[in-house]
């Protein structure tokens, strides 16, 4: 079986129109034939990502979710843009093949970007890669420095100055992420008041402005098949801008769940960091300071923030799911998700010494 990740059969609702996805492709890439094979990547929780073949070409198809979506959420188009960009100056990034903001093809924006064939690491190593605690250590780190590379991008000189409002963005980020969970809260669930009132108290200043990914995780990365330990890839920009890089690794860290964390966060690992050479979330802190050379002296403002925009994600779409706005099965326990990591960032602030 082969290590190189593959999409796989389309979710019900979730279908594509293949003669205008056809007919789309054909016009903006030159000499394809036949008809396209499409398949659903079965990973992911907001945009949609779909593999669209054309016999040994092969090519990547990301829209926005169905149903009712919030107003300047999945934009498409933006992400598309910073894309285009970045690659020049950071190469993991995906070549842009052809962007759509024709409503009559799919009825909303989408763009195609090339495939990057490679291992994605999702929940577990596949059974096929054998890799032993040390080496286990080494990938972890050289996902680690793909993180820091791009924090260390000249983004004015690559031209990146307008894709986010720079200073200020801790600021933004606390006061935006508390209003989006307050609009959609549902009645099944804690109200994080108590959390969103310590993060507001305990804002500290923008350590630095520079490109931040805001959603970099194992199964955002793509490994070389041929070279398990070379990173070819980061995908997912979606939402990709100018902000503190501090608050970027505390996004990262909201995932990182370890081996002897507690029962319902380790129910939520979406990445293999519980496996024995993985860096435990003090290491990553650690190591990332030493090679970002920023300073890291209130990490628990960062951990906590994290888990809380992590839980507002989950929140967002669960209240898609609350209110029949979507059928995904996968998404009837994310109410449960969510006042567990109300719980979980309480239980921080009382430890923390901030």
């Amino acid at each position: 079986m082969s290590l190189i990740d593959q999409a796989t059969a389309i979710r019900e609702g979730e279908e594509l129109d293949v003669a205008a996805i056809d007919r789309f492709m054909k016009a903006a890439v030159p000499g394809l034939e036949g008809k396209p094979a499409i398949h659903q990547y079965p990973g992911g929780a907001s945009n949609l990502t779909y593999q669209v073949d054309y016999g040994e070409q092969s090519y990547v198809l990301r829209r926005p979710p169905f149903g009712h979506i919030a107003k300047s959420a999945h934009d498409m188009l933006r992400e598309a843009r910073v894309m285009k960009a970045l690659r020049p100056v950071y190469p993991y990034v995906p070549n842009i093949v052809a962007i759509c903001d024709d409503q009559e093809v799919l009825g909303c924006d989408f763009y195609v970007m090339e495939r990057f064939k490679g291992i994605i690491l999702r929940q577990d190593f596949p059974r096929e890669l054998h890799l032993s605690p040390e080496e286990t250590r080494r990938l972890c780190l050289n996902v680690i420095d793909k993180l820091v590379d791009l924090h260390k991008v000249d983004y004015p000189s690559a031209g990146l100055q307008d894709i986010g409002k720079g200073a200020g963005y801790v600021k933004r980020q606390i006061e935006g992420w508390s209003d989006r969970f307050r609009k959609s809260r549902t009645d099944d669930v804690g109200d994080f008041e108590a959390v969103m009132q310590w993060l507001h108290d305990k804002m500290p200043e923008d350590r630095a402005i520079c490109v931040i990914h805001n959603d970099f995780r194992f199964d955002n990365v793509v490994l070389n098949p041929d070279n398990p330990f070379e990173v070819i890839g980061v995908l997912d920009w979606e939402m990709a801008t100018l902000g503190d890089p501090l608050m970027d690794l505390g996004n990262s860290l909201a995932y990182w769940i370890e081996a002897d964390d507690e029962g319902p966060f380790q129910m939520m690992r979406r990445q293999p960091t519980h496996r024995p050479g993985m860096l435990k979330r003090r290491e990553v802190v650690d190591y990332y300071a030493e090679l970002s050379g920023f300073k890291v002296d209130n990490f628990d403002f960062y951990e906590i923030y994290g888990l809380f925009r992590l839980a507002v994600i989950i929140q967002q779409i669960y209240y898609r799911y609350y209110h029949g706005q979507t059928k995904d099965k996968r998404f009837a326990g994310f109410g449960h998700a969510s006042k567990y990591l109300e719980m979980r960032c309480q239980r921080l602030i009382g430890q923390s010494d901030l």
